[in-house]
């Protein structure tokens, strides 16, 4: 019996490789696809591809350039020098590597780095055409970051510098942002929009909150190491021209995500702030820094605006605990009274409560009590929030009624 390569070779099919001329280096090289240029370091040569974003760019409905006042969030983030420096001493970066496990054998073949220079914004993407060629990049990218002395990275902490770390260290070059102030906004993304948005993803936060969508070049995060690897094997860079595209756009996305956050945070009353569950969200930012006051006002504002029921029931559990934790009675007690008058049906049930429990008050915390009821009868609310708050209302009459001897 013929065997199938004897069948093949009948047929006239030629089996095997040797017959096949040599691959030919192939034209479509990265400087053809994207605009960059080739820089001299003191480990060889390196690829940078660059751009400029002038000052009127908006990534969506924002704007890269803010007053970005930090205070409250170097706050948050424990690093008093966030606040300290001027937005140009931050680098915004993000990098796109051969795979997700970090260690040795993971390296980032893409950094996207940018800083703020003569008030435009400027990207450079530093690539590795060839893993050879990974110390000469990493020397060029410690000239660009040289004049900085904070990064802003999203994830950064846990992925991006620890994998850079990693990869100055193999070679024994000096790490550019070792002494640097280091701002992660995917901790301060989960702390805002947990509760609100199924996720905190950078390119859906881009989309839902920064009102930004990308172009048909954007290229899936999960596809960018297997198409660089296919880049290794064919040197066909054309495909590699939407990896650079995505690379670009998340680190612009986080210059327009870290100036919206910064003036969301300053100021939350200026009609930035549209969620009832953003304004709860900032409450417990504030809460943690023990801005009690402040995270007080802004449950009040979630609770106005209108929640879902459960997210109702949380913020005002919340807002109970913190009026409790707060300790100032007359500070406390002033404030219940102003929102009173505005006709805040939870300011009313504190006062209910002070009277009874602090002044040993009955019949004023009654009349508290009464008014509550009036402003729950009469506020506009959705019927779940009002039978809320005239079951907890109805109850605390009830035994105040026996406590009164009524």
């Amino acid at each position: 019996m013929s065997s199938l390569a004897d069948k093949l070779k009948s047929l006239g099919v030629k089996v095997g490789t040797s017959h096949l001329a040599p691959p030919q280096p192939d034209s479509h090289s990265i400087d053809s696809v994207v605009a960059g240029s080739f820089r001299n370091t003191p480990r060889g040569e390196a690829f940078i591809a660059e751009q400029i974003f002038e000052k009127d760019y908006l990534h969506g409905k924002t704007s890269y350039l803010s007053s970005f006042p930090l205070s409250i969030i170097a706050e948050w983030a424990n690093d008093p020098r966030i606040a300290e420096l001027p937005i140009d001493k931050f680098a915004f970066l993000d990098t796109e590597t051969s795979g997700m496990a970090g260690g040795t054998g993971t390296y980032a073949f893409l950094v996207g780095a940018a800083r703020i220079v003569d008030g435009k914004f400027a990207l450079q993407q530093f690539f590795l055409r060839d893993p050879s060629e990974e110390p000469a990049m990493l020397e060029a990218l410690i000239e660009f970051l040289a004049p900085c002395e904070a990064l802003v990275t999203f994830n950064g902490k846990s992925f991006d510098a620890p994998l850079l770390t990693t990869r100055y260290k193999l070679h024994r070059i000096p790490v550019p942002f070792k002494d640097y102030a280091h701002l992660d906004l995917l901790p301060l993304a989960r702390r805002l929009w947990r509760d609100r948005l199924p996720s905190r993803a950078l390119k859906y936060l881009e989309e839902h909150v920064l009102g930004f969508t990308r172009t048909s070049d954007e290229v899936p995060g999960y596809e960018i190491p297997w198409l660089y690897f296919d880049y290794l094997r064919t040197r066909d860079a054309r495909p590699l021209g939407g990896v650079f595209y995505h690379n670009a756009m998340d680190v612009v996305a986080m210059a327009a995500l870290l100036g919206h956050v910064s003036e969301l945070i300053a100021d939350p009353y200026s009609g930035r702030v549209e969620h009832g569950l953003d304004f709860v969200a900032l409450g417990k930012l504030y809460e943690d820094l023990n801005r009690w006051d402040e995270a007080a006002r802004l449950f009040e504002r979630g609770l106005e605006i209108g929640l879902t029921e459960s997210d109702f029931g949380v913020a005002v559990k919340r807002l109970s605990i913190l009026q409790k934790k707060r300790g100032d009675v007359e500070q406390a007690l002033r404030l219940w009274e102003q929102a009173a008058e505005k006709g805040h049906i939870y300011a009313h049930i504190e006062l209910a409560k002070y009277y009874e429990h602090k002044k040993r008050d009955v019949k004023t915390s009654i009349q508290w009590a009464k008014s509550a009821r009036k402003e729950a009868e009469r506020a506009d609310l959705p019927l779940y929030i009002r039978k809320h708050w005239l079951e907890e209302i109805d109850h605390r009459l009830a035994r105040l009624m026996r406590k009164a001897g009524l």
